[in-house]
């Protein structure tokens, strides 16, 4: 029951948000066109609740591989995430679950790990107000699934409200290494049948 309220609450705030925010996000579209000269939007395949592939969408920060001038800006606010209010919008994504990871994460998991598929992917989880990217990946799928396990009103509260001190703190911003994160998978589950 929780599952259909969640949803129902997903689709209210995020087009509350969305209205809101409309023309603070076409400013920043704006000006990361005239700052760093690049498409705006940045979109990528990740993979979602029960395996399902989908486009996410973020403010563009990075240029060959490197931070642009007002993309370090975006990233240590975590306004990058903004345009995600429209995968939530959609149905891609929650407020609240495991972030969405691309493909090789998934890859490279093991059964039990990839339980934490059974959900919607979020805009946070229970991972990112506990360490962020200063904890292991292999710590991460555990928060995962302890969120899975434990989905709830007062979970997602919880964690919404843990979120917004997170970020107005700057805490555990920077950013993990996907490569190392994958290398660690892979050596993890080497024995292990996928």
């Amino acid at each position: 029951m929780y599952r259909v309220i969640k949803r129902l609450l997903d689709i209210l705030f995020s087009l509350v948000l969305i209205i809101i925010l409309f023309i603070p996000m076409i400013i920043i579209l704006i000006l990361i066109l005239i700052i760093d000269r690049v498409n705006p939007i940045f979109i990528q395949k990740r993979i979602g609740k029960k395996f399902k592939e989908f486009n996410i969408y973020k403010f563009r920060t990075m240029k060959n591989d490197n931070y642009t001038k007002f993309g370090k800006v975006l990233r240590v606010l975590s306004i990058d995430e903004l345009p995600q209010l429209f995968n939530i919008l959609k149905g891609d994504m929650s407020f609240v679950g495991p972030r969405p990871w691309i493909k090789d994460y998934y890859e490279l998991m093991n059964n039990d790990q990839k339980e934490r598929y059974k959900v919607s992917p979020g805009l946070t989880g229970l991972a990112q107000v506990n360490g962020r990217n200063s904890i292991s990946i292999l710590k991460k799928i555990d928060y995962d699934l302890e969120y899975v396990k434990n989905i709830s009103f007062k979970l997602d509260l919880y964690i919404v409200l843990k979120t917004i001190i997170v970020v107005f703190k700057k805490e555990n911003g920077k950013e993990a290494g996907i490569k190392k994160e994958l290398e660690i998978l892979k050596k993890e589950n080497r024995n292990v049948k996928v």
